[in-house]
């Protein structure tokens, strides 16, 4: 274990002073999160918030790989196939949502422990944001229209616009990922984001919402990687396919959705452009490109304690974190 300054932790005014903190587990996709976030909840008595982009869908409990039944027997969890996969869903209304998860939780005299692999959504559930006000649906439905004809016709003045309403966004994205430009300017055009600047930078600042202890979950990367290739194995044979394919027929999924990781390789599958051999690869290409980006969020997280949790048991990584959390 590294930790780091405070061991992680912050301390606020805000709701949940004078009770044990919250505690936020950072780790990448693959690693085993779940499993060790139900193991500290059991031995804390805590309720589980999911900080995850994808996992806040219905409709995908294979491809977004949410807790099973037997896990959500457990114990409490929270944010797990709440949003309409055929609306788009924010981290405002995310926020919103674990704050009140949170809350409630804290409020009844349990423990908190929030866990993802989407730094904004855990950044959301722990900070106290202000956000700018929303758009009505049908002007970011426009708006989002708009913006992609744009990229087609003039990628390059797209990006300017973007440099010039929020340059601290441009920063951060990858400007060859379409996708990722497209909402960051979106962002910084309507609703649903966080403000820039100084409330971004203040996310883990002690005017944060809660008291939390931040811990990241290291890999053992070369096993990483046979996990990632076992989880898109194990995702197929338990029906990933079958799960696209009920998605596709319910309507057309929200913008969001329709970049999780398995959506577009297996909707190829389904309409005859891809073998499942050549999708599962794609999946598998895509999800360690993730685990990639999840590490160098993971290498920017402040004050955390850094704990190793690749090739251990979900226990032995539990029992650590049960020490760093009264």
């Amino acid at each position: 274990m590294r930790p780091g300054a405070g061991a992680g932790e912050a301390r606020t005014g805000e709701p949940g002073r004078g009770r044990p903190p919250v505690v936020a587990l950072f780790g990448v996709t693959a690693l085993g999160k779940t499993e060790i976030a139900l193991a500290l909840a059991e031995r804390i008595g805590a309720d589980i918030v999911v900080a995850d982009s994808m996992q806040v869908y219905r409709g995908l409990p294979l491809l977004t790989n949410q807790p099973d039944t037997a896990q959500r027997r457990r114990r409490r969890y929270h944010l797990v196939g709440v949003a309409d996969p055929y609306a788009e869903f924010s981290v405002a209304a995310y926020a919103a949502l674990a704050h009140s998860a949170i809350d409630g939780a804290l409020a009844a005299g349990r423990r908190v422990v929030v866990e993802g692999g989407s730094g904004l959504y855990l950044r959301a559930a722990l900070g106290g944001l202000e956000f700018r006000p929303a758009a009505e649906p049908g002007s970011r439905e426009e708006r989002s229209r708009e913006l992609e004809e744009r990229w087609e016709r003039d990628p390059e003045g797209v990006v300017a616009e973007l440099r010039a309403r929020d340059p601290d966004a441009l920063a951060r994205v990858d400007v060859a990922n379409p996708r990722r430009v497209l909402r960051a300017l979106e962002a910084a055009l309507e609703g649903g984001a966080p403000a820039s600047g100084a409330q971004r930078d203040a996310l883990w600042s002690p005017g944060g919402r809660y008291a939390h202890r931040l811990v990241a979950l290291a890999p053992d990367r070369e096993a990483l990687r046979e996990r990632v290739a076992a989880r898109v194995a194990a995702m197929l044979a338990a029906g990933a396919l079958h799960e696209v394919e009920a998605l596709l027929a319910g309507g057309t999924p929200s913008r969001t959705v329709r970049q999780a990781i398995g959506v577009r390789e297996l909707a190829a599958v389904l309409a005859g452009g891809l073998t499942l051999d050549e999708a599962a690869a794609a999946m598998v290409r895509r999800t360690n490109a993730l685990v990639r980006r999840q590490l160098t969020w993971m290498r920017k997280l402040p004050a955390s304690a850094t704990i190793a949790a690749g090739g251990r048991s979900p226990a032995a990584v539990a029992e650590e974190l049960a020490a760093l959390s009264d």
